[in-house]
């Protein structure tokens, strides 16, 4: 076991008008001390996942984590940033603090202010994480990007519009019951399948309900070594922790097969000595619902091509043989970009705890995390279990 989650706080998802980047993340970090059963001067180190690249004019957020509170200043803190995955790397150099000994307790808080900047400006910026030379200099758009993949799945193995609105009911359905959530509609399965005037193609064969949506939002986890962990109220295991990073470029990978994500998953489960089997959830990176259908695939749900079959049978429903993104995924409780990561495993450190309301899904004790950064490009898998 490589650390812990002790303690955790969640903001709501959506237009935060009444909230800025720092309120963001000092109302997170605040309450996640709290729920750990700690006092701020016990944190030893802290680090914070903001991607910002211009969606807000603060762009040297770290110390804003010291406005918390004024035992925390001479903390040291660090902002890192890895594209959509950035929330799961705040996690992961966390727990690498805490296996290098450098910390007991350490504070790993995602936060993002999208609605600051324009849906243009955030369009602009995000593209940014794509190899622009190749993609965001040609006017390529991360749902450009998707959607393509979408095309050339549906070339390799035929028309999958149901499956992309299964995805997405399913998902908009379980947010439906997450106080958390942006939106909290069960949409259904033929609003979500029907293209319309509100529900118009963005990219096609992409839809307005199969993208996620621009957010604001802030996710926080105190993380603590083992054996400190088991002194406190409650103890998230981290059996495995695996990061891939693949080619920057899409151009030199084959896309449809997924192997930064596919290889993250094996060595997660090579490390933790579980299967897809023993898990009883897990939240996946669904910031497009084509890229839930490849994650079936690559966690090895299904076989290539098949993870329609899934959906149609139901196998990842809340009550299906394996629950994906019960809590709504990003495509239902929204895509703070910073804030992603460590709100998927908040999300899932609530359902191990017995703590997600409607969301729960019964007796669940081991859970999965895939968390993505760019095109599959930054690949983020953890195995997760309650021990206490």
């Amino acid at each position: 076991m490589t650390g812990c989650i002790v303690g955790w706080a969640h903001t709501r998802f959506g237009r935060l008008e009444d909230h800025t980047i720092e309120s963001l993340i000092t109302t997170v970090a605040r309450e996640a001390i709290n729920d750990a059963g700690l006092e701020p001067g016990d944190i030893d180190q802290i680090y914070l996942g903001n991607f910002n690249g211009g969606m807000v004019e603060q762009d040297f957020p770290s110390s804003l984590v010291l406005q918390t509170d004024d035992a925390l200043r001479f903390t040291p803190v660090t902002r890192v940033e890895n594209a959509c995955a950035t929330g799961s790397a705040a996690i992961y150099q966390g727990l690498n603090a805490l296996a290098a000994k450098k910390a007991r307790f350490v504070l790993a808080v995602g936060a993002e202010k999208m609605t600051a900047a324009s849906t243009a400006k955030v369009t602009e910026v995000l593209a940014r994480a794509s190899y622009y030379e190749e993609e965001a200099a040609k006017g390529i758009t991360f749902p450009g990007m998707f959607g393509n993949i979408a095309q050339q799945y549906f070339q390799r193995h035929g028309d999958q519009m149901d499956g992309l609105a299964r995805v997405a009911a399913k998902n908009h359905k379980n947010g439906s019951v997450n106080p958390l959530a942006h939106m909290q509609k069960d949409l259904g399965f033929e609003f979500c399948r029907t293209e319309g005037d509100k529900n118009p193609m963005v990219a096609p064969p992409l839809k307005r309900t199969d993208c996620s949506m621009i957010s604001d939002g802030a996710a926080a986890v105190v993380l603590a070594d083992t054996d400190q962990a088991l002194g406190l109220e409650k103890a998230i295991a981290f059996r495995a922790n695996a990061q891939v990073n693949d080619f920057l470029p899409v151009s030199r990978r084959d896309i449809l097969a997924y192997e930064g994500p596919k290889r993250a998953f094996a060595q997660a489960f090579a490390e933790s000595g579980l299967g897809l089997d023993d898990l009883d959830l897990v939240e996946v990176h669904d910031c497009f619902t084509i890229a839930e259908m490849l994650s079936y695939e690559a966690m090895g749900l299904c076989e290539p091509g098949q993870a329609a079959r899934a959906l149609e049978e139901g196998w990842t429903e809340k009550d299906g043989k394996l629950p994906v993104n019960p809590s709504g995924g990003l495509k239902a409780k929204g895509h703070p970009i910073g804030a992603t990561g460590v709100s998927m495993h908040a999300m899932t450190a609530m359902q191990l705890a017995g703590q997600a309301g409607d969301m729960q899904v019964k007796d669940a004790s081991k859970a999965g995390v895939f968390n993505m950064g760019g095109a599959a490009v930054a690949s983020y898998v953890s195995i997760l279990e309650q021990i206490r």
